[in-house]
């Protein structure tokens, strides 16, 4: 099954009320979405992930420390995601680059926990240093696109070499990644699915993005 996770940072359009709004769509087109053969992952900011997730949505932490219970002013303690009902958590978005050893710590702990990861990358290299930690999914977001209107499916070859690199572990990929055509573009490339923000989140009308979106993955897996 693909994966359409979406990060709703801490962007003002998606705090609060904006962030059980969304929510409601993204539960509202689950059933279609299972159709489609694609799963929604939220991600909200932390202060909203336990309402979130009391709604039914499958959400994701955007966050994560390498820390027990204890004296952690600010940490985000694994086990209170576990107590809350997170599914998994992203682990060093580009907006906070984990170092590779750290990285290997936070994959460790989620597992024991049960939790699932998905780790963000950069670059090859960096998708070569943590497959061998076996998260569950690496998603390929070169820094540069982030946030624009460039999508990472223009480098083609750059998504090629992320899913060969990545194997066995499922590549999804990220950056500038805004409708439908680039969706089916990173599919038909072997991503497994894609993480994107503001192409959602900023969107005039969220419910059709995420349809559009939707429509990328059965329009790769028509052709």
């Amino acid at each position: 099954m693909y994966k359409l996770i979406i990060n709703l940072k801490a962007y003002e359009e998606s705090f609060d009320e904006n962030a059980i709004r969304i929510a409601e769509i993204v539960r509202d087109l689950d059933d279609e979405a299972y159709d489609r053969n694609v799963e929604i992952i939220l991600c909200p900011e932390l202060i909203d992930l336990k309402e979130v997730i009391n709604m039914g949505v499958k959400c994701y932490a955007q966050h994560i420390d390498s820390v027990e219970f204890g004296a952690h002013t600010g940490s985000v303690v694994p086990e209170e995601l576990v107590r809350v009902g997170a599914r998994g958590v992203l682990i060093s978005h580009s907006e906070d680059f984990d170092t590779v050893e750290e990285i290997d710590k936070k994959v460790v702990m989620s597992k024991q926990l049960g939790l699932e990861t998905c780790v963000c990358a950069r670059d090859i290299e960096t998708v070569k240093a943590v497959k061998g930690f076996n998260p569950e999914f690496i998603a390929l977001e070169p820094p540069e696109l982030i946030g624009g209107d460039v999508s990472v499916t223009t480098k083609p070859e750059l998504v090629k070499e992320g899913v060969k690199t990545s194997d066995p572990v499922e590549l999804l990929v990220g950056a500038g990644v805004k409708n439908g055509e680039d969706v089916k573009k990173a599919v038909k490339l072997g991503a497994k699915g894609i993480l994107v923000a503001s192409g959602v989140v900023k969107a005039k009308d969220i419910k059709a993005a995420i349809l559009d979106l939707l429509q990328g993955f059965t329009s790769a897996e028509g052709e």
